[in-house]
C-alpha cells in the first residue's frame, strides 16, 4: 500500500468516527426537548423511594443498567441492579414494596424486562421505564416513562445500540444527578461512599490519621533542648518533632528536626542544658481532629511545614500529623 492510499484510508477512518461521535452527541442533545413532567415524576418517585432503585434490563440494556444503579448507589440513592431473567427464576424475592424500579429497554418489548413488570407492580412497587416511545409495552406497564424517541444507531448495518445506549446512560445520568442533587449529596458523603478514591482520602478527618497516646511527642516548656530530644528519638515512630505544653497541656511551640539543623548550621557547639522554650517556633500551625486531613495538607502545602500539632477546642496538644502520615494514605 501506498503512503497515498494509506493516508486516504487513514482520512476515511477518522471520518467515520467523526461521524459516530457526531450522531451520539446530536442524539443525546436532542433528549432535552423530550424532558418533561413524566422526568419529574420520576425524580419525585425515587426522592420518595424507601427501599431501594432496583434498575433492571437484558443485553446492552442491562450493561447501562449495571453503570446506572453503580451510580445511584455511590450519590446517595441505595440501588441493586436485578438482572430480568434471573428475577423470573426467584430473583424477584429481593424486591420489596418501598422499592422503585427502573426498567430500562430501547425498544420496549424486551420480554424478560416486562414479564417481571407485571408481578413487581402486584408487589406495589412504582416503575420507571426508560424506553424510545409510549406506544411500546413497557411503556403502558410504567408508572412514568423517560422518553428517548427513535433514534438512529451509529453501526454501519443501523442494528448494533450504540446511539440509543448512550441516550439511556445520558438519561439515567440525568436522573441520578438530580435526585443527587436535591438530596444535597454533598463532598463528605461522597467521600464515605468513596474511601480507596483520593477524594475520598482528602475528605478523611484528622483525628483518622494524628498520632495521638504513646505516639505523641510532648514535652514541657521547662524542658530542655536535649531531653526534647530524646522525647522526639524515643517516642514510637519517631516524629520529626515535638509539641511544646505548659503545665495544663496547652500548645506552647514545636521543635522539629529543621530547628535542630539550623541550631548546628549557626552554632559550633549547643549547650544541652539550653530551654526548649527559647530555641521552639513560637506559633506553630494547628488543626482539631475534626477537621479534614485535606485541611492539614493545605496548610502544610502553604507553609512549607512536615508537621502540624492537632489541638481540641481548648487549645490543648492532643495530636501531631507528620507528612509521612498523609504519605501512607496516598495523599
Amino acid at each position: 500500500m501506498d503512503v497515498g492510499c494509506a493516508l486516504s484510508q487513514r482520512s476515511e477512518r477518522l471520518e467515520r468516527a467523526a461521524e459516530v461521535l457526531r450522531l451520539e452527541a446530536s442524539t443525546i442533545a436532542g433528549l432535552e426537548a423530550l424532558l418533561g413532567s413524566d422526568f419529574e415524576r420520576a425524580v419525585d418517585l425515587v426522592l420518595a423511594c424507601q427501599g431501594h432503585l432496583v434498575v433492571a434490563g437484558v443485553g446492552k440494556a442491562g450493561l447501562v443498567g449495571q453503570k446506572l444503579s453503580a451510580t445511584f448507589a455511590s450519590t446517595g440513592t441505595p440501588s441493586l441492579f436485578l438482572h430480568p431473567t434471573e428475577a423470573l427464576h426467584g430473583d424477584l424475592g429481593r424486591v420489596r414494596s418501598r422499592d422503585v424500579l427502573l426498567a430500562l429497554s430501547n425498544s420496549g418489548e424486551s420480554a424478560e424486562t416486562n414479564q417481571m413488570v407485571a408481578p413487581a407492580r402486584r408487589m406495589g412497587v412504582q416503575v420507571i421505564a426508560i424506553t424510545a416511545g409510549r406506544s411500546s409495552t413497557l411503556a403502558r406497564l410504567a408508572d412514568c416513562v423517560l422518553e428517548m424517541g427513535e433514534i438512529e444507531e451509529a453501526c454501519p448495518l443501523k442494528l448494533a445500540p450504540t446511539a440509543s445506549t448512550s441516550a439511556m446512560m445520558a438519561l439515567g445520568d440525568a436522573l441520578a444527578m438530580v435526585v443527587s442533587q436535591e438530596r444535597r449529596f454533598g463532598r463528605e458523603e461522597y467521600a464515605l461512599y468513596h474511601p480507596g478514591g483520593m477524594l475520598g482520602r482528602k475528605l478523611m478527618r484528622v483525628a483518622e490519621v494524628m498520632r495521638s497516646g504513646a505516639e505523641l511527642p510532648l514535652v514541657e516548656i521547662e524542658a530542655t533542648l536535649a531531653e526534647t530530644i530524646l522525647v522526639m528519638n524515643r517516642t514510637p515512630g519517631r516524629p520529626g518533632a515535638a509539641l511544646v505544653v505548659d503545665g495544663q497541656g496547652l500548645l506552647k511551640g514545636i521543635f522539629t528536626h529543621g530547628d535542630l539543623a539550623r541550631l548546628l548550621e549557626s552554632h559550633s557547639s549547643i549547650d544541652r542544658g539550653t530551654k526548649v522554650r527559647e530555641r521552639m517556633g513560637k506559633s506553630p500551625k494547628s488543626v482539631q481532629p475534626a477537621q479534614l486531613v485535606e485541611d492539614a495538607m493545605r496548610l502544610m502545602t502553604l507553609h512549607h511545614i512536615d508537621q502540624i500539632a492537632v489541638i481540641d477546642e481548648a487549645g490543648r496538644a492532643v495530636g501531631l500529623v507528620d507528612v509521612q502520615d498523609l504519605l501512607e494514605v496516598r495523599l
